[in-house]
């Protein structure tokens, strides 16, 4: 897959190489050395440690990577890209802290549910913690914003605390509390965004050359791509008129040069990759390492689906990067990695 993802975004980059290419050898170093390269040695390295060494030090891990995301509020520190604060700068490279809050966050919770095992069914250690820690998770991002990410944790949460035996009636409270939330947000004027995102889900041509112009060059460039696509390096949307090509519009680019096929097989690999990931949750020697497998699984595999569907139509925009394929080198180093942790804990499946 991440082979596969590299040979998507070289097509897709050649937009980028035509427009800036000063801006493509950073964007491609980025990808290739922080991404490819070091996200390699960190699935080896990964699979190597013992998983039980990620229970001993959840907390003081999860503590860090929030106390790394709320450093991109300090001036000097915090990169801002198109309205929003996500960025840390380190010299020649970038890095978004919230690709590890991610995997902070499901270490710790993994380590939370399999220590109060069946007490996770009562208030006090079940659903009550769980809305601290998404609580102050949001609170963080909400001020970035980054509502996408907020998404991704929210729904890995609530799949994590589903395995763990959470109580149904919480899981539904839950849920509405959070989609009301979420209503509330778009009434203020920091989140006219989300509205936007809403109301062009619903209507997809109400603004085409505004808030709807991303999803109507999409359709344009997946519909282009017919059956078998274009072919390779054959995508026209991506040179001028579909915005953020290596971006979370990537997959729309896949489509029209890979086809209908093309975007089938895409499918089928992550749909692959989740029936294994699962797998190897099924067959974990403990609870902590059943639940750490599903909350990884959950993250790469949320992620993904929230950009496919918002690339068809099928959900809104909301700016998430495709694992394994869009441009995004902390996005991949973190992914590998958190696979790299996956494999060691396959090294210990029940047979």
């Amino acid at each position: 897959m991440v082979l596969g993802g590299l040979f998507i975004f070289t097509s897709a980059s050649l937009g980028l190489l035509a427009g800036d290419g000063a801006n493509f050898s950073s964007v491609a170093f980025n990808q290739i050395f922080l991404g490819v390269f070091l996200g390699s040695l960190a699935l080896v390295l990964f699979s190597k440690i013992n998983y039980k060494v990620w229970n001993k030090y959840a907390f003081y891990i999860f503590l860090g990577s929030l106390a790394l995301t709320a450093l991109v509020f300090i001036p000097g520190l915090g990169i801002k890209h198109g309205g929003a604060v996500r960025w840390l700068s380190l010299g020649p490279f970038s890095l978004q802290p919230a690709e590890l809050l991610k995997i902070g966050f499901v270490i710790y919770f993994a380590a939370w549910l399999a220590g109060v095992k069946t007490k996770v069914l009562s208030l006090k250690y079940g659903i009550l913690p769980l809305c601290i820690m998404v609580g102050i998770i949001g609170g963080i991002l909400l001020m970035q914003p980054d509502t996408g990410t907020l998404i991704v944790i929210a729904v890995t949460a609530i799949g994590m605390f589903f395995v763990s035996g959470g109580n149904w009636k919480h899981i539904t409270g839950l849920v509405i509390v959070l989609l009301i939330g979420f209503i509330i947000l778009t009434s203020f004027e920091n989140y006219y965004y989300l509205k936007d995102r809403l109301l062009t889900y619903f209507d997809p041509g109400r603004d085409p050359t505004g808030s709807g112009y991303q999803i109507q060059q999409s359709f344009i460039a997946i519909g282009s791509g017919g059956i078998f696509g274009r072919g390779f390096g054959q995508s026209i949307q991506k040179f001028s008129s579909l915005p953020e090509p290596i971006g979370d519009s990537i997959f729309a680019v896949f489509a029209e040069e890979w086809g209908f096929i093309g975007g089938v097989v895409l499918l089928v690999l992550f749909l692959v990759f989740t029936f294994r990931g699962f797998k190897i949750a099924a067959r974990a020697p403990t609870s902590f390492a059943r639940l750490l497998v599903v909350g990884i699984i959950l993250l790469i595999i949320t992620q993904s689906s929230i950009n496919i569907a918002s690339m068809l139509g099928v959900g809104p925009l909301t700016g998430m990067p495709l694992i394994f394929v869009s441009k995004g080198g902390t996005a991949l180093f973190f992914a590998l990695a958190s696979v790299g942790i996956v494999l060691n804990v396959s090294k210990y499946q029940k047979t």
